[in-house]
């Protein structure tokens, strides 16, 4: 007996509404844990993309939206925080079955950050300096003078497909705390989270703040990125795809945030608590299967501690079992895709290739129950030198490179020795040991006996090639204002302003 099973089909949100996209294609979305259709979505084209803008601008400018006074503008992100908790359940459904997260981090982690970044940007929004009072100089004469921040206006924000409704958020709630209109443009692969999200938002906000378009990049992101009425872009992606990103919105000169990838430098002391470091460590590389920019890829262990901390990561990673990300037990769950999963595999050979050693897992492996996904052992390859292509460039799996190292400042230089700069990591006992190395890290977020604990009140993104500017914390809302400088003129006496004494004088002497 066949069962049939109805396919939803997500349309497009635009204006607080759900529309058909205006080619009315559609693309299909599939689980990566079993490669099953999971939905199907509203292939969008440039037309979309017009409407969409057009109901972001109009909101911005025809509504009292960004006129709304903070206080006032709290409650509508604590509401929004409501909202989440209050649809968890389908969200994180929705994100576990296209991004292949597992049900035990986003239910139990992602879903709390998003409301918890809700709620910690009401607070920040409400002692937000919107404007500042500047002193009254002795020279050009007195004078009254503010500086004002006012919102940017409408903000496109392209988002990735490995934690997509966690990334989305980053950039809605600041862009809506400050009073921007945002246009979201989410990954093929996971678009549906975002658009429930928005559906969620859509209720405390007027018509128009808050749209999601779906469909390629390549059509749908660039069209996006290069409209003349969008004011911002956000984009969190591969840094290649960022480079694009920032060449096409050099056409209109738009403000410009990138979050993108990373090689991040894990160094582990001599002093280290080594039943710390170890999980720590695995859980650094393998949290989403290694599909994060900032997980702790490379990881550098002292001459001493080799060969005892090598034994130790595989025999714990060996106890990793990738699984049905939808099973509560799950804790490894698929990659995205059968396209990252070669391109995984791909660099395991090349690691075998330049001379690495293999010494966990590097192979494809079939879950039960789970036939047609995409899940790859927890990897580890030992004999690693730093120029290698696993130690420099981003593989975004679940594989992790040991490198030796014979004093600290050896390992700094070869952590420092990347185009990345997003996150580092340091195991010591001597916490002022850990500090100076921090110092000299060139890393956006260091964590000290920890790794991946971001926070909302906090500041995160990268140096170098991982990035502009910062998302989270008090920081992300500059990112999502502008700067307007008032001057008003004290001087009642004309001939006793400076500007007429410099251009003026003369004639009158005549």
């Amino acid at each position: 007996m066949t069962v049939q099973v109805d396919i939803q089909t997500f349309p497009l949100f635009i204006n607080g509404k759900w529309e058909p996209a205006a080619g009315g294609q559609t693309f299909d979305v599939f689980n990566p844990a079993n490669g099953d259709l999971a939905a199907r979505a509203a292939k969008a084209t440039a037309q979309d993309v017009d409407k969409a803008v057009q109901a972001a601008r109009d909101a911005f400018d025809k509504t009292d939206w960004k006129e709304m006074p903070p206080k006032d503008r709290a409650k509508v992100l604590n509401a929004i925080a409501h909202g989440i908790a209050t649809n968890a359940q389908e969200l994180a459904f929705l994100e576990t079955i296209s991004s292949g997260g597992t049900i035990r981090r986003v239910a139990s982690s992602d879903i709390l950050q998003m409301v918890d970044l809700f709620n910690t940007m009401a607070k920040f929004v409400q002692t937000y300096p919107f404007s500042e009072t500047l002193p009254s100089p002795p020279f050009p004469g007195p004078a009254h003078n503010f500086i004002w921040r006012e919102p940017i206006g409408v903000c496109a924000a392209i988002t990735p497909w490995n934690m997509p409704m966690l990334i989305a958020t980053w950039k809605i709630a600041p862009a809506l705390a400050m009073g921007n209109t945002i246009v979201i443009k989410p990954a093929s692969y996971t678009p549906l989270s975002t658009l429930k999200l928005a559906e969620i938002i859509s209720q405390f906000v007027p018509p128009g703040v808050i749209n999601v378009i779906t469909g390629p990049g390549a059509e749908v992101g660039e069209a996006l990125v290069r409209h003349p009425k969008v004011d911002k872009v956000a984009f969190t992606g591969s840094t290649e795809v960022g480079r694009s990103i920032m060449a096409l919105a050099s056409g209109t000169i738009k403000n410009t945030t990138l979050e993108l990838g990373g090689k991040s430098p894990n160094i582990i002391l001599e002093d280290a608590d080594l039943d710390i470091v170890i999980p720590g460590s695995l859980f650094g590389v393998f949290l989403h299967s290694g599909q994060l920019c900032e997980s702790g890829t490379r990881l550098f262990v002292p001459d001493k501690l080799h060969d005892e901390i090598v034994e130790r990561l595989v025999a714990l990673a060996k106890t990793l079992k990738p699984g049905n990300p939808l099973d509560p037990d799950t804790t490894i769950g698929p990659v995205i895709s059968k396209r990252q999963k070669e391109t995984i595999l791909s660099y395991i050979e090349s690691g075998k290739q330049e001379g690495a050693t293999l010494v966990c897992g590097g192979n494809e492996v079939a879950v039960p129950g789970c036939e047609g996904g995409h899940f790859i052992e927890p990897t580890i390859f030992t004999d690693v030198t730093n120029d290698m292509k696993i130690a420099q460039e981003e593989i975004f799996g679940p594989v992790l490179s040991v490198i030796r190292y014979s004093d600290v400042e050896e390992a700094i230089a070869m952590a420092n020795d990347s185009i990345y700069g997003l996150a580092a990591g340091v195991w010591t006992r001597d916490v002022n040991k850990a500090y100076d190395v921090a110092r000299k890290l060139q890393a956006g977020v260091i964590w000290i006996n920890d790794w991946h604990m971001l926070r909302n009140d906090a500041p995160f993104g990268g140096y170098k090639q991982s990035g502009i500017g910062r998302e989270m914390g008090k920081h992300s809302l500059d990112a999502y204002t502008q700067l307007k400088h008032v001057h008003t003129s004290m001087v009642p006496e004309l001939h006793k302003r400076s500007w007429y004494q410099i251009l003026f004088s003369n004639s009158d002497k005549s």
